[in-house]
């Protein structure tokens, strides 16, 4: 007989390799009625469709570190939300490695390239990497209005020169960086974005709504592994403390009714660590630090069949 986490676990690999829908006409998404409250968001679908309750989704168990990596399977071992804090990180084998953004505090120079001088340590084939809204100087739109304040406000990053930051993404040259971008790694299509709902003034923050639905059109149908900063409505988006969802309404509709990826890795809740899963698409929050600040939660590791093409 099988126990219950072996049954989470068998799961979690039947679903990875979930097909998808065929592919078609591209699926318009438009803004929802409930964009601006998510919580309401979250209330409504729940009540009315079910849309986060099993069998429609369910919480599945990440991979033990050291379990083996099944044949013709690629493993991804990933964590966001560091913080500058990855001295006692414990990292597991793997393949790739994917880090959803705020690896520093404030985007610094300085702790830019402590995480690169990390990253170059650590021996995965491809470590890739997308900024969060503590990576204040990689958000050009940020810093521009930020220097234009008349008060000092993020001061030790408003006192920058811009010819220290302007360049700031080429001080990671120990990974990939993704931008409203892709790279192809091991045949999966993977795309990186750093944009969340506003977040107390922080960067890469944009209006719930349009705003926010313009940058997920940008991403491409097919997209195989997708990274995001910041996490869709109802997956591990949970705040206790204020008891409400934070995550974007728009993002979970791109994700579920038209990309609908085999992963999705985020982070920027901190207290929503852990992993979800839907059917067709795996979601993971990779938050390394507690709400505290203390970087104890471990890297997720997910194992993925590799594309047969590769």
């Amino acid at each position: 007989m099988k126990s219950r986490r072996q049954e989470r676990m068998a799961f979690s690999h039947s679903h990875i390799g979930a097909p998808r829908r065929p592919p078609q006409s591209r699926v318009l998404i438009e803004v929802d009625e409930y964009s601006c409250n998510p919580t309401q968001a979250f209330t409504f679908y729940n009540i009315n469709q079910g849309r986060f309750q099993p069998p429609h989704v369910q919480m599945v168990d990440p991979v033990p570190h050291d379990a083996p990596k099944p044949p013709g399977y690629t493993r991804f071992v990933c964590i966001s939300d560091t913080h500058s804090r990855t001295d006692l990180l414990q990292m597991p084998y793997g393949d790739v490695l994917i880090h959803a953004g705020d690896f520093t505090e404030l985007g610094l120079p300085s702790e830019v390239k402590k995480f690169n001088d990390w990253l170059g340590s650590l021996p995965y084939e491809y470590k890739i990497v997308i900024a969060g809204n503590h990576e204040l100087t990689f958000d050009h739109e940020f810093m521009a209005d930020l220097i234009k304040q008349d008060f000092y406000y993020f001061p030790s990053v408003s006192k920058l020169k811009p010819e220290n930051y302007e360049n700031v993404q080429s001080l990671l040259t120990n990974c990939i960086y993704l931008q409203d971008s892709e790279v192809t790694v091991r045949g999966f299509r993977i795309y990186g974005s750093p944009w969340q709902p506003w977040f107390y003034g922080w960067g890469f923050n944009l209006p719930r709504g349009q705003a926010l639905l313009d940058k997920w059109n940008l991403i491409p149908d097919g997209t195989d592994i997708l990274i995001t900063h910041g996490p869709p409505l109802g997956f591990l988006d949970w705040v206790p403390k204020k008891l409400q969802r934070v995550g974007c309404v728009e993002l979970l509709n791109s994700v579920q009714r038209r990309i609908q990826p085999r992963l999705h890795v985020f982070g920027h809740i901190h207290e929503g660590y852990g992993v979800m899963a839907d059917g067709t698409t795996t979601y993971v929050n990779s938050s390394v630090c507690t709400v505290n600040y203390q970087p104890v939660n471990p890297p997720i590791v997910i194992d993925l069949p590799t594309p047969r093409n590769t």
